[in-house]
């Protein structure tokens, strides 16, 4: 599991034209989901991501209360070693990632935090507006 932590002051994802999740002054996530991930590694991921000291002075998301959008990533598991067109097969297919991007968002809830999603298998328009910028790529 592989998730792209962002500082933002704002962030949104948009589905046929109508904002389906945004936050303010918190952390976008995008996560990528692979064939052998499982619940526990989803909840162990939330709890780094809320305990991740990124924000000003050192804090966390779960010092401050700052909310999480989190947005379902496939692409962070392409594979682009050979020629110019990346390969997908290390992502998890959807009917694996979906429940398991549904309890890494359940598990950041659990901790206290305010969470908004993306929608799965939609085209969705993510925008953000970074902080810092600081960016964490983290993976278990």
């Amino acid at each position: 599991m592989r998730a792209l932590v962002q500082t933002v002051s704002r962030a949104s994802v948009t589905v046929d034209g109508a904002v389906v999740g945004a936050i303010e002054d918190g952390l976008l996530v995008l996560l990528g989901v692979t064939h052998s991930d499982d619940a526990a590694l989803a909840d162990t991921l939330a709890r780094k991501v809320w305990e991740l000291r990124i924000l000003d002075d050192e804090k966390s998301a779960g010092d401050l209360g700052a909310p999480v959008l989190v947005v379902s990533q496939f692409t962070l598991y392409a594979d682009a070693r050979k020629g110019r067109r990346p390969s997908w097969s290390a992502a998890a297919p959807a009917e694996v990632a979906e429940p398991l991007v549904t309890a890494f968002a359940d598990a950041l809830r659990s901790r206290g935090a305010h969470v908004e999603t993306g929608r799965f298998r939609a085209h969705m328009l993510v925008e953000s507006v970074n902080v810092g910028p600081r960016t964490v790529l983290l993976e278990l």
